[in-house]
């Protein structure tokens, strides 16, 4: 029975070191699982990392398995995938996605676990935490069939919203973004691509994901009359100016947030969020969403690695960390 570890504490903004941590003896209803991947959700963490969580969303911006509070110490993350060494039967052996932070090895109850699918390797199941916020996003979206749809922000999270919108039927897909090389992406994912001051007016549903003002300001204008924009991006303690004076009102435009922290309206009495992380892991046997999966460091690294991240000085959509094996 392995009865220590090594986990990522961000202990200050800005900050980051290794430690060593006890791990608790399993119960009868517990896993062990030794981690081959995690995954650093590159917006959030980022924003965490330097301490722009703002004190009145302390609590809201909790993670399952954090540990220590904002803005530090703290151990935060949501994207491991592992093997379980010891627990139920049905699940020794298995691989699965957790929503546990950045650590080689954890005890957690049994549901806290997701058996990742046969032919999804560990380097692209880290992506499940982000798939799933796509999933509720467009639960909250509720595209049509023919409608055409702009994605304003390549991220990890529009990239998937865009990846899982390219199967709707008939529905025109474009991803904007202010970096030239995520045309690359864009055709990977199977969409259009677009500069934002080049994107295509009168769409039916815009999905905003950049965490910026002049994101959010082009997606309203690029609005067809009644129609709205989805917005996914957490500004943390970023103030977002917006020009409401010209076809906002007259356009009878709409303003929506979604955020993956509770299932969508739309679903809630008939799915939970077991369901809903069982279908993004389902949804990434997909081969597509590899592209999205730009780098990988190992687990000593992450100090460096997230200092990077945040400084904007190490360019990726999802930075994947190695433990070993996997």
């Amino acid at each position: 029975m392995q009865d220590s570890a090594r986990a990522f504490w961000l202990r200050a903004p800005g900050y980051g070191e290794i430690r060593p941590v006890k791990l608790p003896e399993p119960g009868r209803d517990d896993v062990m699982v030794r981690t081959l991947r995690s995954g650093v959700s590159r917006g959030t963490e980022t924003l965490v990392f330097r301490g722009g969580v703002p004190p009145g969303q302390y609590a809201a911006m909790r993670a399952p398995f954090q540990e220590g509070d904002f803005p530090g110490p703290v151990k935060y993350g949501y994207l491991s995938v592992g093997v379980v060494e010891q627990g139920p039967l049905d699940l020794h052996g298995r691989t699965v996605f957790c929503l546990y932070p950045h650590q080689t090895a954890y005890v957690v109850p049994a549901g806290a676990v997701t058996v990742v699918p046969e032919g999804v390797p560990p380097a692209r199941a880290v992506l499940a935490g982000i798939v799933e916020t796509a999933v509720n996003a467009l639960w909250d979206a509720a595209p049509l069939v023919g409608d055409r749809v702009a994605v304003v922000g390549a991220g990890m999270v529009g990239c998937s919203v865009a990846r899982l919108l390219s199967r709707f039927p008939a529905v025109q897909v474009t991803l904007v973004d202010v970096v030239a090389d995520r045309a690359d992406v864009a055709a990977a994912l199977g969409v259009d691509f677009a500069a934002p001051a080049d994107a295509a007016g009168d769409r039916d549903l815009v999905v905003h994901t950049s965490a910026t003002s002049a994101g959010l300001q082009r997606s309203l204008d690029l609005l067809g009359p009644e129609g709205t924009v989805i917005d996914l991006s957490w500004y943390g303690d970023t103030d977002v100016h917006l020009s409401l004076g010209g076809a906002f009102h007259s356009r009878r435009l709409g303003l929506r947030a979604s955020q993956v922290g509770a299932i969508s309206p739309a679903r809630s009495g008939s799915r939970t969020t077991a369901d809903r992380l069982a279908l993004a892991l389902d949804l990434l046997r997909d081969p597509a969403f590899d592209v999205l999966v730009t780098g990988e460091s190992h687990f000593g690294e992450l100090p460096d690695v997230m200092a990077r991240l945040a400084a904007g000085s190490l360019p990726a959509l999802c930075h994947t960390i190695t433990y070993g094996e996997g």
